[in-house]
């Protein structure tokens, strides 16, 4: 199976060049995806390109990641509502150092492959030409009808903000990204979503008019979800692939809790199973879809290869300790660094060492540490059986607290209702 046909199973192909699937079968050839550095880490939807580039160098081609230094300071206007905030350079620099670090975890960038990847910045060609040079030079080339033309661009000037020139200009600006790869990485193929076509094409047409070139292009359909709202998005906001952004064990909860039609193909599109696997995976799941067994394995494969084996087994278990599945021998194998990054998003409270030294009944113990606003209010969740301590039920308020229920020599962990967790640190 070839690049494109092993893409186009997996639902990532929509528009494509004539002849690219030649191309690519003809000889190792160089492909780019642009990456918009406007944040200091790339979230999930950047996810696609990073597949993208990974099933190029995977199927024997060269991939290049191409930052963008320059575009960034514009902002791509591609059906956009309005004009996004520039940023200065300091910041543009920072945020590509970040996403240059986690790239570098995804493809493989060692030199002594014939298709090693690399990692170029576009503002690295365009500080050194000037506004005339670029109007004479490559301006000339393309019509403002073929610009006005294009999807993302009509839709703007429609629209009740308009569209500066400086957001105009961006897919001609791209489209010359295009240009001075081919010119000087003989890079032929670029990819991206489908609301980057107009942008590529342009890029596309400037090699054919300037050096009179032949490019290729294709690319993939947006991911979306099957009840329509935006995919990468949580209660809090972006899913991250920074650890310290979105924590592995949320990242872990985003995937498990996809619908069954989102992780049907979501498996076949941010993971690298065969389509045996996938079905059979699929067909185990139909089996009993309670069980949720295509979400675990899409939120394993995908953890994994973001976050590591070591953070997913983090993610793992904080899933079963939070979900009421764990026992006390479960956190008593943490060490103290573990444990913190598995209740990263856990409330904690602080009560003296002092106060574990003899037995304190837990209804005392509840209402020092502020895990209840009262005894009163203690004692009946209580009794109620709505109190927890290291995954154990309590089961009356004769129940005492002391030292001997602390892990890792500090913590323990208390419950109150089915989801709301407190980790209390004895100090």
């Amino acid at each position: 199976m070839n690049l494109i046909e092993e893409l186009r199973w997996r639902g990532m192909v929509q528009d494509m060049m004539p002849g690219t699937e030649e191309q690519l079968l003809k000889e190792m050839t160089s492909g780019y995806v642009g990456f918009d550095p406007t944040a200091d880490s790339l979230h999930i939807g950047n996810l696609v390109p990073i597949m993208l580039l990974k099933h190029l160098q995977r199927a024997g081609h060269k991939p290049y990641a191409l930052v963008g230094g320059a575009t960034g300071m514009v902002g791509d206007p591609s059906f956009k509502a309005e004009e996004r905030k520039m940023l200065d350079l300091d910041t543009l620099q920072h945020n590509q150092n970040c996403i240059k670090a986690q790239l570098e975890k995804f493809l493989d960038f060692d030199p002594a492959l014939p298709n090693a990847a690399e990692m170029v910045n576009n503002y690295d060609w365009f500080k050194n030409i000037s506004f005339l040079d670029f109007i004479r030079d490559t301006g000339k080339h393309i019509t403002v009808n073929y610009m006005m033309a294009k999807d993302s661009v009509k839709k703007r000037i429609e629209g009740d903000n308009g569209m500066s020139f400086t957001e105009f200009t961006y897919q001609l600006i791209q489209g010359y990204d295009f240009f001075h790869l081919y010119s000087n990485n003989n890079v032929k193929l670029q990819m991206g979503g489908s609301d980057q076509w107009g942008n590529i094409v342009t890029g596309t047409e400037l090699i054919r008019r300037k050096s009179g070139g032949e490019a290729f292009a294709f690319t993939c359909p947006l991911v979306k979800k099957a009840d329509g709202t935006k995919f990468g998005k949580s209660e809090k906001g972006n899913i991250w692939l920074d650890a310290t952004k979105t924590s592995p064990y949320e990242f872990y909860q985003f995937w498990v809790n996809a619908s069954d039609e989102d992780a049907a193909q979501w498996i076949k599109t941010f993971t690298f199973l065969d389509e045996a696997t996938i079905n059979g995976i699929i067909a185990e799941h139909d089996e009993d879809r309670g069980k949720k067994v295509l979400q675990k394995r899409l939120a394993e494969e995908v953890t994994v290869f973001i976050h590591g084996k070591a953070e997913y087994d983090l993610a793992l278990a904080a899933t079963q300790i939070l979900f009421g599945k764990a026992s006390m021998d479960v956190l008593k194998a943490f060490s103290e660094e573990a444990l913190l990054k598995v209740m990263s998003g856990v409330p904690k409270a602080a009560i003296p060492m002092a106060e574990l030294e003899s037995n304190v009944d837990i209804v005392s113990f509840l209402a020092n540490a502020k895990i209840f606003s009262s005894k009163g209010e203690a004692r009946k969740a209580v009794q109620n059986g709505g109190v927890s301590i290291n995954c154990e039920k309590v089961q009356g308020i004769e129940y005492v607290v002391n030292k001997d229920l602390l892990f890792t020599g500090k913590y323990i962990l208390f419950q109150k209702g089915k989801k709301s967790y407190v980790l209390v640190n004895a100090e």
